[in-house]
């Protein structure tokens, strides 16, 4: 029975109970401290669920990263709790025209700022797998072994500016009010949560449209060319317009399918990694390259990964 709980519930709990309560605080003007204490304790039940019902109990076994990833998580949220409280100072010098939409009920102009801000992350996403210099700060967040929550907020945190940039700079053009931008920044965290989870739960016909684990799996393989999929932060509707979105529901993941099989030495260390985009080839600097086989073999079920995009 609590399984069953934890399958069907914790999706809408997350999606449905914690961003709605986050809206109904923001939009009572609610103090900034309720939004913390309610992602803080999202964070807590995350990692609750997630060794209730595990997608890979291994997964839940720290790989010399917990510590690393903690460190993650905090400068990477620190920085978008930075940005929010920054929102008056950028909203003076980015505001173009106050074309918001403030006449509108709170929770809809919530809405608008998250599909705003889905395009441009999904954009500038897409982009870190195509372009060489976004890419070497991007393949932090790709370098993961073991998929759960806090693989969210792994992320450089030169890229994780780039991205938010992106999602928020033509918000802030229009005059984004604080408020959303509080609860946007909510909603971001809960959404990596989810996206990264390693909670083995259940959304049914969603999984088609909304950016969770079980597409955003595919995402992290290992393979070039194989994980450039499901770009989304929320939703998989720019990946279907880009063409890159895929699924699979027989498709089940290990490890060993994750992280980078062209760079399987990339530090694990967080200062090292924040180093690494700056290294002229980085931590295989000192490994033979043949310039006839540049990629490790990709193995048969990676085969069907690659004629599923075909």
């Amino acid at each position: 029975m609590v399984s069953n709980l934890i399958r069907y519930g914790y999706a809408p709990l997350l999606l449905v109970g914690v961003n709605g309560t986050g809206i109904a605080l923001a939009g009572a003007g609610a103090s900034k401290v309720w939004l913390l204490a309610l992602l803080a304790a999202t964070v807590g039940a995350s990692f609750v669920a997630e060794r209730a019902l595990p997608y890979r109990r291994e997964w839940n076994a720290p790989m010399g990263d917990s510590r690393r990833d903690a460190v993650h998580a905090l400068v990477n949220e620190t920085l978008i709790l930075g940005s929010v409280a920054a929102i008056p100072v950028l909203a003076a010098v980015a505001t173009v025209a106050d074309l918001w939409p403030h006449r509108w009920p709170f929770a809809f102009q919530v809405v608008f700022a998250v599909m705003a801000a889905d395009l441009g992350i999904t954009l500038v996403h897409f982009a870190s797998h195509k372009v060489g210099v976004l890419w070497r700060f991007h393949a932090v967040h790709h370098s993961v072994k073991r998929f759960y929550g806090f693989n969210g907020l792994m992320k450089h945190p030169l890229h994780q500016t780039v991205e938010l940039t992106a999602g928020v700079t033509p918000l802030l053009a229009i005059g984004l009010p604080v408020d959303v931008a509080s609860v946007l920044a909510l909603i971001v965290a809960v959404q990596l949560l989810l996206q990264h989870s390693n909670v083995d739960y259940r959304v049914g016909a969603l999984r088609y449209v909304l950016s969770l684990n079980e597409g955003h799996r595919f995402h992290h393989l290992k393979w070039a060319g194989v994980g450039d999929v499901n770009f989304g932060l929320f939703t998989l509707v720019w990946d279907r317009l880009l063409g890159t979105y895929t699924y699979d529901p027989g498709r089940q993941f290990s490890s060993d399918d994750l992280g980078m099989a062209a760079k399987p030495c990339f530090p694990d260390g967080y200062l090292a990694q924040l180093a690494e985009p700056f290294h002229a080839r980085g931590a295989c600097a000192d490994e033979p390259v043949d310039d006839d086989q540049p990629h490790p073999a990709v193995p048969a079920h990676a085969r069907d990964d690659i004629d599923r995009l075909l």
